[in-house]
Parts: structure tokens; sequence; C-alpha cells
């Protein structure tokens, strides 16, 4: 069903328990000792915490500035060649911020003799049509990465699943831990792939939601959400009580990501996106929080 869906051939698909598990994989595979990764923060912390353990070596290249939070391209060109990169790894949607990678920019990296790994794992919410996940049984130097975390909610069961070119699909299931992934966790997979009309239908409410829940955000002063083409919205606190903020909405029933760091992300809150009652409730406790502010100032 899997093959069916994503179109490659069964031969290129790699389940896991988890994307995350795909990722050390991969790098134990792919790296020797000192192999140089390139990264590109602020973006999904598990990326680093890998190549730390499989004794490679992380090089950051910084995205942009927001409230785009785009790749320097030409940055990362320049650092992987200066390094002998092994290996580059990106999501897009980009995690913490929902930002996207243009198909003209991923081409351009792939010219490199780098092994590029494209982290999906909320491209349902931007659009299957811009996955990459078919170009990779043409190419030897690309592996996409996708989960069931996101766009069927079964996080805590841990299923993903990666798309690798052939030359590296001996080597990987050598590696790999047989019977990882729980029958439960392969009967859910399976139950949420043949019912990819409902999960369509609850994809585009989602999607709905998030521009709502964005335009009611945009209209409190002290807010300055950012364009996501994710599941959630990364959203500056203006006036440098994001963490009064995050504490304040947890009373009201409402939980948020809250960032210190990294220097980019301080002073941010993430809100994942729900049912129009959740965001009902976070524009209550908004308004609520808003008042009392004034009331007080």
């Amino acid at each position: 069903m899997l093959a069916h869906e994503c179109e490659v051939p069964i031969e290129n698909i790699l389940i896991g328990c988890g994307a995350d598990e795909l990722i050390d994989l991969i790098m134990r595979v792919v790296l020797d000792p000192k192999d140089v990764v390139i990264n590109a923060p602020p973006t999904f912390g598990m990326y680093e915490f890998d190549c730390a353990i499989n004794d490679g070596i992380i090089v950051n290249v910084s995205r942009k500035p927001p409230p785009h939070f785009g790749i320097d391209v030409k940055a990362i060109k320049e650092a992987a060649i200066k390094h002998n990169a092994k290996m580059v790894i990106l999501a897009s949607p980009n995690n913490p911020d929902g930002s996207v990678i243009t198909r003209e920019e991923i081409e351009e990296i792939l010219e490199l003799p780098s092994l590029l790994v494209l982290d999906e794992a909320y491209i349902e919410f931007y659009g299957v049509e811009h996955s990459f996940i078919q170009e990779v049984p043409k190419r030897q130097n690309l592996i996409v990465l996708r989960t069931f975390s996101k766009r069927a909610a079964l996080a805590g069961l841990r299923v993903g699943y990666g798309i690798c070119p052939l030359n590296l699909m001996e080597y990987l299931w050598r590696m790999k831990q047989p019977y990882n992934v729980s029958v439960v966790a392969e009967l859910a997979a399976c139950a949420a792939l043949s019912n990819s009309t409902y999960l369509e239908e609850v994809k585009n409410a989602l999607v709905k939601e998030r521009e709502d829940m964005f335009r009611m955000m945009s209209s409190f002063d002290n807010l300055d959400p950012y364009e996501s083409q994710s599941n959630f919205i990364l959203c500056r606190v203006n006036d440098g009580r994001a963490e009064e903020l995050k504490n304040f909405l947890e009373t009201e029933g409402v939980v948020v990501r809250y960032y210190s760091n990294p220097p980019e992300l301080s002073g941010c809150i993430r809100i994942s996106v729900g049912l129009p009652e959740h965001t009902a409730r976070l524009e209550c406790a908004l308004e609520k929080y808003a008042s009392e502010r004034k009331q007080f100032s």
C-alpha cells in the first residue's frame, strides 16, 4: 500500500520505529568517525544529536532570519565543499517554523557530492505534489523521510519510513534491528493507508484551521505569527513576555511550547493547530491575557 501511495518501488522503502530511528540508522551506515554533516538551524534537534552519537561533526549553516527562515543555499554549498561533507540534512517543511525549501533549491543542493537527507515529516500539510519522494529511485544521493506521526496522529506508536536509493538499501538492511516496529503500530499504519479519503479530509480541515488561527493571532498587537506550511504556527511575542504568556495560557488550559533558545527563536512560542473549538479557546485566553495586562499596566 505504501509503495502504491508513494509511487515508488517497494525495494526502495525502509520502515522504521519513527523517522527518528531512521535518521540514526542512516548516520550509522553513512558516517565514518569525524565525517561532516551540514545542518541548517534552527531546525529539528535530533539531527545534531544523532550526528554526535555517531561520532560525526555537525557544521551549522544558519537559516535566514525570520519571518522567512529560508536556507542559505550558497553558504550550504560552500560549507559542504570546504568540509568535504558526507551528508546534508534538511527539513521541508521545517520544524519549528513551518517554512519550506523550493524545488530549485533542492535541485541545486543535489548537485553536491554529498548525500542529501530530506525530512518531509510535515509534507502533507504543504502538499505532497511538492515532495521529492519520487525522485529517489532516479538518484544516488537522495533519501526522503516520512512519518505517520503527523498525518495520521500515530506519534506514540512510532512508525516512519524512508525512501532510499538501492545502492544504500543493502547496508541499511544489514544495520537495521529486526522486529523494531510493533504489530500494533503496523496495523495502525495499514489502517491509515486504507483510509486515505478520511486522512485527506482531516488534512484539509487542519490546513483551513491553520489559516483561521493565523489570522486570529495576527489580530493581537503583541503577537507576530510566522507563515507556516505545517500543522503548527511559530509566533514571536513582541513585548518580550513570551514565557509569561506561555504560563498564563497553561492556567487557561492551553499548552504551547516556549523557546528561550536558540537565539533565533528566543521569545517565541509555538502552537499546534487543532479543532475550531481549540482555536476559539486560544482566542479567549489571549483576549483575557491582553485585558489583564491592560488593567495592570
